[in-house]
């Protein structure tokens, strides 16, 4: 078998993975996949998580993105908000309190909380089907993605270590909020379950967390001094609780 002359870069792994490599470049690749085992298992490895992630999220993959997480947004005024209908109907959750809806169809103004969280939903649902860039700035330089999230939002941030629960860092990137720039954390577990951290500023204070759900994802926002938080993943209150209280214990030690 003969190994190609030129090196195999990562972009061409991953166009291999996502049938985006060209015919002619093909071949080279996968002499060189078969005579390296070690990043063949590891081409594989991100094969699977793709078709997990297809299977799970392909039906909101085309959807198109909402104008309010267009990037262009970021320099115009804090907006009015007008929404007919939100898309899917919001379960407000008060944690160790009662059930509500907030909105069937067409509601009333929706609150702060609403607005915040419907936002993060909508950035989870479009960027946790990303398999080549679901995020600006990757996991492994979490010093420059702290300091550039921070810049740009107004406040210090730091990315929660979120080992504990199983969760790796992918990375982050910057997206318009409610109000100002928001920033917006990736995490993925082992089997490929995502979670993301979205935060901006608030105008709403509330410690207690608020659980919503939109389709097969659920999300849990609070807010303290000024600042928003939405932690977004799977449905499962109990997990999503267990990455929401370290999040909370670690974003209120270093105020932001």
């Amino acid at each position: 078998m003969t190994v190609p002359h030129m090196p195999v870069t990562e972009d061409e792994l991953h166009a291999f993975v996502d049938n985006e490599l060209p015919a002619e470049r093909r071949g080279d690749v996968e002499a060189w996949l078969a005579a390296h085992a070690d990043e063949a298992a590891r081409v594989e490895s991100w094969r699977s998580m793709a078709e997990l992630l297809h299977a799970r999220y392909d039906s909101v993959a085309d959807e198109v993105v909402p104008k309010r997480l267009e990037i262009e947004r970021l320099a115009q005024q804090p907006r009015s908000w007008i929404y007919g209908a939100i898309a899917a109907s919001l379960v407000a959750f008060i944690a160790g309190g009662s059930v509500g809806w907030f909105a069937h169809g067409a509601a009333a103004t929706p609150s702060a909380f609403q607005h915040f969280t419907v936002d993060a939903l909508d950035a989870h649902r479009l960027y946790v089907v990303e398999v080549r860039h679901p995020v600006e700035v990757a996991g492994n330089e979490r010093a420059h993605l702290q300091q550039w999230l921070s810049k740009r939002v107004g406040y210090a941030i730091k990315a929660p270590e979120l080992d504990g629960t199983g969760l790796k860092l992918v990375g982050g990137r910057l997206l318009p909020g409610p109000e100002a720039p928001a920033a917006f954390f990736m995490y993925e577990s082992g089997s490929g379950e995502r979670y993301t951290l979205y935060t901006s500023r608030a105008t709403t204070d509330t410690t207690q967390m608020r659980y919503a759900s939109q389709d097969k994802d659920g999300a849990l926002f609070w807010a303290d001094k000024g600042i928003g938080y939405v932690l977004s993943g799977p449905t499962d209150k109990d997990r999503l609780n267990q990455v929401a209280r370290l999040v909370y214990d670690q974003t209120e030690k270093v105020g932001g």
